[in-house]
């Protein structure tokens, strides 16, 4: 594996539309920019946004709208269930100008007045209506340019469209620039000799980047490759798609592949396009289904292991389902969860196993591991300290997700059922570090099923506690971390201190809400407790920073805090005192004035 950060910039929280929709998008953006300069310039300008659904259209637009600071913008968007309701777009688009109708000629004016229901009269005439959507708008773009925004042209009711289109193509010399944006491959017959351009997934510079965006932790090259190729760089796919898959799963390729949530209308349908195909076939999409990576070359080694050939792929590629090239790629990221949910436990072990003597255990073995994890049904100690084993590889490597979910699996997979608690244990701290407190819980108790050892019991209750102070910030938390770390204190002083840190982050965030306990209570019990025979870290001098600030004032704790904060930006900090106490020294620097800290360190 070759995992990679995810771009810490793509995109920034705060960032305004045009410098989000720059990103990537330079040519179109170029296109959109020429045309404004044409239009302050006194030209006339027409153009149609034409792309499949969730790549950009509707973003590029609001790049355009946040170009005219100074202009005038009427937006109209279709909508489905206007679609029957004449003239409704024109009048979502009209409405905001309706005041210089006055100046149409007469029966250009009563022809729009009736269009939108402000008189009674006969049906009007379409052209005088495109007459007096032009002339309208040309109107309004008299003393300063104007910018028409029409959206989703495919859902506007058809004699909208018209009369609109018909304006754009008579454009003169107003200052006037009109936009649609329409679906492809929908059909819109009334577009088809405007400009337009054809806005297509992002590049696989971009794409990659954006998709980073929207993971947390380290991204498995590989699988990030993966899934920019299926979605074919949709940014509205790659910035979804981490939603619903668990985060081990694309953050590592590990993790239940059918853990996307699909909704049952669409996970039908693409089943529905499974049934023609004979077994040999669907088998072939299980075993490409149940490899994370696209590799075509593990692909058919564990197909050739099921006595597949290569005719197998054909049906698939004929049905559109399937490419198996330099890659192996499904037509819809979708479809890959859909067929392995559709397979039978036994069908899906099957095609584990397969994977697995196909995979080499000297490259690669945390996958090896992995499918060998899927591929048995019962409890299994060989397979479950295997799985351990890459756990221990992951987290050296950063990547919390995998290691949480190899912990998970080996848990289950654990026969013996004392280590299997502590391996639960484990899983269940893992999982929590990997921002799944729910599932670190449901370990949780899994753990505490049966009989625990005094720091077995220290290490449970902690865990409850920080869980419930990471979720709900409650004011029950400081009470509760300050038991877990007394009982820590005697059996693990180093974890004693990590609980000390979290309950007086806690008090100090409930304040006066606390229940049973304060921030005085708290730093009191830390500044009495033993402290490591080891070199103090940083989290140690920040912990004993704050605890004297709040026992002995600010001016005593301050000096101890700031070298702590120096500390913490030096290069060779660990990530994992990194991951336990950066947040709190990014609050403590912004609490004493430290800016200059506090910004290095929430960067």
């Amino acid at each position: 594996m070759n995992p990679v950060a995810p771009a810490p910039s793509e995109p920034r929280c705060g960032e305004t539309a045009v410098a989000q929709a720059s990103r990537g998008r330079r040519s179109e953006c170029g296109v959109l920019d020429r045309m404004l300069d044409a239009v302050r310039a006194g030209a006339g300008c027409a153009l149609v946004l034409r792309g499949e659904p969730g790549v950009g259209k509707t973003f590029l637009l609001e790049y355009l709208v946040e170009q005219v600071p100074c202009g005038r913008v009427l937006r109209a968007a279709g909508v489905r269930s206007e679609m029957e309701f004449d003239f409704a777009g024109l009048h979502q688009l009209c409405a905001p100008i309706l005041d210089v109708a006055q100046r149409l000629p007469a029966p250009q004016r009563d022809a729009l007045r009736t269009a939108f229901g402000m008189s009674d009269g006969p049906a009007p005439d379409r052209f005088l209506v495109g007459l007096a959507a032009l002339s309208l708008l040309a109107d309004a773009a008299r003393d300063r340019p104007l910018v028409c925004v029409v959206d989703d042209v495919q859902w506007l009711d058809r004699v909208s469209v018209q009369a609109l289109t018909f304006a754009a193509r008579r454009l003169g010399a107003e200052s006037l620039a009109m936009i649609f944006a329409a679906r492809e491959p929908d059909l819109v017959a009334e577009l088809a000799d405007l400009p337009e351009l054809l806005v297509t997934g992002l590049t696989n510079d971009d794409a990659p980047a954006l998709l980073g965006s929207a993971l947390r932790g380290l991204v498995d090259q590989q699988v990030l490759d993966r899934i920019v190729d299926e979605t074919r760089g949709n940014p509205r796919a790659l910035l979804e798609l981490p939603r619903g898959p668990a985060s081990a799963e694309l953050t590592g390729g590990f993790g239940p592949s059918d853990a996307p949530a699909i909704p049952r209308r669409i996970e039908e349908g693409l089943r529905r396009q499974l049934e023609p195909l004979e077994a040999g076939t669907r088998q072939l999409l299980l075993v490409a289904a149940a490899e994370p990576l696209g590799d075509p070359v593990l692909v058919w080694r564990a197909a050739a292991r099921l006595g597949m050939r290569v005719e197998a792929a054909a049906p698939a590629a004929s049905a559109g389902l399937l490419d198996i090239g330099s890659r192996v790629r499904f037509r819809h990221p979708l479809l890959r969860s859909a067929i392995y949910r559709a397979a039978s436990a036994e069908e899906r072990r099957t095609v584990h196993r397969a994977l697995a003597e196909a995979t080499d255990p000297e490259t690669d073995p945390d996958r090896r591991a992995w499918h060998r994890a899927q591929a048995v049904a019962e409890p299994h100690e060989d397979v479950a300290a295997e799985l351990e084993q890459s756990a221990g590889r992951a987290q050296a490597r950063g990547g919390r997700a995998a290691a949480a979910a190899f912990l998970e699996r080996a848990a289950e997979l654990t026969p013996e059922p004392g280590r299997r608690r502590q391996r639960a244990l484990v899983a269940a701290h893992a999982t929590h570090q990997a921002g799944a407190p729910g599932a670190a819980l449901r370990l949780l108790s899994l753990a505490e099923a049966g009989p625990l050892d005094e720091l077995q019991r220290a290490r449970a209750d902690l865990l409850r506690a920080q869980i419930s102070f990471s979720v709900n910030r409650g004011s029950d938390a400081p009470p509760l971390l300050l038991k877990a770390a007394r009982q820590l204190q005697r059996v693990d002083v180093r974890l004693a201190r990590e609980a000390y840190r979290d309950a007086l982050a806690a008090s100090m965030f409930a304040g006066p809400l606390a229940i049973g306990g304060n921030v005085r209570e708290a730093a009191e019990a830390a500044h009495a407790a033993p402290r490591p025979m080891l070199p103090p870290r940083a989290a140690d001098l920040l912990l004993d920073g704050l605890a004297v600030r709040f026992t002995d004032g600010y001016a005593a704790g301050m000096p101890m805090v700031t070298r702590a904060l120096s500390l913490f930006r030096a290069p060779d900090l660990s990530a994992e005192e990194a991951l336990e106490s950066l947040w709190l020294a990014c609050t403590t620097a912004a609490h004493g004035w430290d800016i200059e800290t506090w910004d290095a360190l929430a960067g």
